[in-house]
């Protein structure tokens, strides 16, 4: 991959070459749920061709390729690929730019992206690419996570952002954290991008995120995340534990507001939880943007 020039995609290169270790075992149990719902809306079936764009440990090339799919993966973070290659050794991945797709135009049926927009400097430019590279009547599918005021999860985290943090800390500025959560936007884009504006599937999904205690969440941010982890190291000690705290009592909220049917029903499931080991079911919405080319 050639040098990274702007500042914002060097920060993220950076940070995903240095976490890239811990994301299977603390955001995959999250992330991973929405691949089905991508997979089912984009129509991804046996013998296509789908490249599988900010592929991380590869798990939407994995499911795909159960499917009869042929897919290749790109990442610009070499670690990240090296992993993807241990896991599912028998696909191809690569490094590479999504802003600057190294794949000849038309050569895909399907594009995919699942949570990588927001980590690049020109999200736009992505799409152009992958209406690019998409042969005629192609998919693209990607995956953005939703506002606060959809997303009780983001929400915690969010306000305790805004109550605690700092926010004139020294970080590149990048995309919207909530990218294209207008549906007008969001088919404007993709309108520019090539793709076929009237054809768009826009919709949001809710999944359940288990959380082993109500201090893990900030500790995933904190520690295997990147865009929040660089506010995060940015701040006085201070803040930093008014932050922790502030999460953490949301996160027990959150529990505490569930109906006794609920909490029975969880309780059943699993005896091992308890108040002191919380299985919170964190609530995610996501938004999953189609469209195809005319």
């Amino acid at each position: 991959m050639t040098r990274i020039e702007d500042e914002f995609s060097r920060f993220e290169h950076e940070g995903w070459e240095r976490v890239a270790n811990k994301y299977d075992s603390v955001w995959s149990s999250l992330t991973r749920q929405f691949i089905p719902y991508l997979i089912e809306q984009a129509q991804v079936s046996a013998g296509m061709s789908v490249l599988d764009v900010a592929c991380g440990p590869g798990y939407v090339s994995g499911a795909v390729r159960k499917l009869g799919a042929i897919p290749f993966g790109i990442d610009f973070s070499e670690k990240m690929v090296a992993i993807a290659n241990k896991m599912f050794p028998e696909i191809r991945f690569v490094q590479g730019d999504a802003q600057d797709l190294p794949c000849d135009e038309a050569s895909f049926d399907r594009v995919l992206i699942n949570f990588g927009l927001l980590h690049l400097s020109h999200p736009e430019q992505a799409c152009a690419e992958a209406s690019r590279v998409l042969k005629s009547g192609g998919k693209f599918g990607f995956t953005v996570w939703a506002p606060p005021p959809e997303n009780p999860g983001t929400k915690i985290v969010n306000d305790a952002v805004e109550a605690h943090a700092d926010l004139n800390v020294q970080l590149p500025e990048g995309p919207p954290h909530y990218l294209y959560d207008q549906k007008q936007e969001c088919r404007t884009v993709l309108e520019q991008a090539g793709f076929n504006g009237s054809s768009m599937i826009y919709e949001t999904r809710l999944v359940e995120w288990h959380l082993p205690t109500a201090r893990y969440f900030f500790e995933a941010e904190r520690d295997a995340g990147v865009r929040t982890a660089g506010l995060l190291a940015r701040q006085s000690p201070e803040r930093l534990s008014a932050i922790c705290t502030a999460i953490e009592d949301g996160v027990r909220h959150l529990f505490a507001v569930m109906s006794a049917d609920e909490i029975v029903e969880r309780l059943s499931a699993d005896p091992w939880s308890s108040w002191d080991i919380l299985r919170v079911s964190r609530i995610t919405p996501w938004t999953l943007r189609l469209g195809s080319l005319s």
